[in-house]
């Protein structure tokens, strides 16, 4: 399933809880995790250590990737580490992209208010940028990270985007004993009663049906027991309602590039999900 994780790691508390589940799920896969430091360019980080000059962020990251391999061979994982300079988001991204990784684990700290919208955090940008799926790990009293995963909630909408992200789910699924529940959303919550009357002849309730039960037929083929259900409204809304009534651990479903100004000040759905649901994300790019 996996053969290299890749885990940009910055030594800070969040990062190392995340460390863990990366952990688990590179023993899970027989993966090895790539430990990556990267060392902000924005930053000024150059100095004088007796007559040395040094970057110091470099001699940071030297040791932080140095705490994480130590604490994964703890844990009988294989680890590789690097410490890079660079813009972190599109660092990560590129790196992923050269070093041949599977997945990258980002772990996130929620943030409230507007700031939270417009600006993103740098797991939002990788979720953008990355050219393979994102694992994304909130750390918060309230969030709920367990593993092996039992139940994986796989959003359809019978896009080949959506579609690619069942056959990961499913595929995932199938390596650590897991159910899948493919929840598809027809998305009407922006009309008003009589106008959802007017264009509601099924065709839509049906369109999202077969979709969810084209991922309960790939689960069935791969011996993976699968459930379906159809909800309306908010896709994000939806799929957040789905996590907090039910024993989801993980949400997989498919991103697309950030084209689009909707997308680039209002996030797009799986940014959504990522960052309010109270369970892991795994959000699958274009041909991921």
């Amino acid at each position: 399933m996996y053969d290299r994780i890749l885990f940009p790691f910055d030594g800070s508390d969040g990062a190392r809880a995340v460390l863990d589940h990366a952990a688990d799920l590179a023993a899970a896969t027989d993966a090895t995790v790539q430990v990556l430091y990267v060392a902000d360019t924005a930053r000024d980080s150059v100095t004088t250590v007796g007559s040395e000059v040094v970057d110091a962020l470099e001699r940071e990251g030297a040791g932080v990737v140095a705490e994480a391999e130590t604490a994964l061979e703890r844990l009988g994982v294989d680890a590789e580490t690097a410490v890079v300079q660079g813009d972190p988001a599109g660092t990560i991204a590129d790196y992923a992209e050269r070093y041949a990784s599977d997945l990258v684990v980002m772990p996130s700290q929620a943030r409230e208010g507007a700031s939270r919208l417009l600006l993103g955090s740098v797991t939002e940008k990788v979720i953008r940028l990355s050219p393979v799926p994102v694992l994304t790990v909130r750390m918060r009293p309230d969030e709920r990270v367990s593993f092996p995963y039992r139940r994986v909630l796989v959003p359809t909408d019978g896009s080949e985007p959506a579609e690619r992200a069942a056959t990961h789910a499913v595929d995932l699924a199938a390596v650590v004993g897991a159910a899948v529940e493919a929840l598809s959303v027809v998305d009407d919550a922006g009309l008003a009663a009589e106008v959802r009357s007017a264009v509601g002849d099924g065709r839509d309730e049906a369109d999202a049906t077969a979709a969810a039960e084209r991922v309960a037929a790939l689960a069935a083929e791969r011996g993976v027991e699968a459930t379906t259900s159809v909800a309306h409204g908010s896709p994000a809304d939806a799929i957040r309602s789905a996590v907090e009534g039910s024993d989801v651990d993980l949400v997989v479903l498919g991103a697309t590039g950030a084209s689009t100004l909707d997308r680039l000040l209002l996030g797009s759905v799986a940014e959504r999900v990522a960052r309010s649901v109270t369970v892991p994300v795994i959000t699958v790019p274009d041909g991921g």
